[in-house]
């Protein structure tokens, strides 16, 4: 770990809070730096020994050793957490798919957009490349799903469906209807779509916090109650987050295409666009991924009096003293 928190002279027998992340989530540069760790690629070439002595030295660690006995310095115990949190799941503590960990979010996303934004004239490539995207959303919603409530197999499979089939006729609407429109517009169809998908696919995974609500608890952990009004609030948080995450690439790269194109010059190579296009997304998705999941607190304070009649009046009649509760946000 580098650049983190001053936490010098801690004796040997002080405990690491490491249910929280190592930075300041108070701060904007202390999620940065959090998520920059959580989503880096680098994990992914982690060996399964070196998961495996992760999840050993998390699992000692919790379970009350404390560094001297593992043989670690506080950094190392840092990183095996961040190396743990990477590959397995926080819930059921099981290795994740591969493709769906937060560390994947980059590299596929990358050569993923940079195929939507090649190929996006044919009704054939829009289809194909919007698929392969909602497909991907997919495996990461169901590697990430909660493991103490998760969600239904037929709410996944209705978001996919619906996710797919809003991002292709989003695309494909547009596509027709700006078909006479100046170059540049059309390559900023995909970005459109996908924003159309997200709006969809979202609300519908977490349909059961809309319906019943986000848990509500307070600074120490405990649970008390459940808000609709709290889960629209992360649901457009999240959605909002998830945009800009990919608006970036999905901007720069047709700027960047339609000023080559212009000039001529990929004219006697055709067969740059989609290297060039994925480079483009891996620089901006390497920076906008973790920088736009660190735009809202994960573990969001709402004040009791701004929550729902019937849920105010529960939390108060439980605990007057209680003015302010969290919710978690969700990625």
């Amino acid at each position: 770990m580098s650049g983190g928190k001053d936490v010098g002279g801690l004796s040997d027998d002080a405990r690491i809070d490491i249910e929280k992340p190592y930075w300041d989530q108070n701060t904007y540069r202390g999620r940065a730096l959090h998520f920059l760790n959580v989503t880096n690629p680098l994990n992914l070439f982690a060996s399964g020994q070196q998961l495996e002595q992760a999840r050993q030295v998390v699992s000692k660690y919790r379970k009350g050793s404390n560094l001297q006995q593992l043989g670690i310095s506080e950094e190392e115990l840092w990183k095996c957490k961040y190396l743990y949190d990477s590959a397995f799941h926080p819930d059921t503590g099981e290795k994740m798919l591969l493709i769906g960990r937060m560390s994947a979010q980059v590299p596929m996303n990358m050569m993923i957009t940079g195929c939507m934004l090649t190929f996006y004239k044919t009704t054939a490539h829009v289809i194909t490349w919007q698929w392969v995207n909602q497909s991907f959303n997919a495996i990461v919603n169901y590697t990430n799903r909660s493991g103490s409530s998760p969600t239904p197999m037929n709410t996944l499979l209705q978001s996919y469906a619906a996710a797919t089939g809003g991002a292709v006729l989003a695309a494909l609407s547009l596509n027709r209807l700006f078909r006479n429109a100046p170059p540049l517009i059309g390559r900023l169809v995909p970005l459109t779509a996908v924003a159309a998908a997200n709006c969809v696919n979202i609300p519908l995974m977490r349909m059961s916090e809309l319906q019943n609500g986000i848990e509500l608890q307070t600074e120490d952990g405990r649970k008390v109650g459940n808000s609709k009004r709290a889960a629209y609030k992360a649901i457009m948080a999240v959605t909002l987050s998830r945009i800009l995450m990919a608006s970036p690439s999905m901007i720069l790269a047709p700027i960047v295409m339609n000023f080559m194109d212009r000039r001529q010059l990929l004219r006697n190579a055709r067969w740059a666009a989609v290297p060039i296009q994925v480079a483009i997304c891996c620089v901006c998705l390497t920076f906008a991924t973790p920088l736009c999941c660190a735009l809202f607190v994960q573990r969001v304070p709402i004040l009791v009096d701004d929550l729902e009649p019937e849920v105010r009046d529960q939390i108060h009649l439980s605990d007057p003293s209680v003015r302010t509760v969290y919710y978690n946000k969700g990625l």
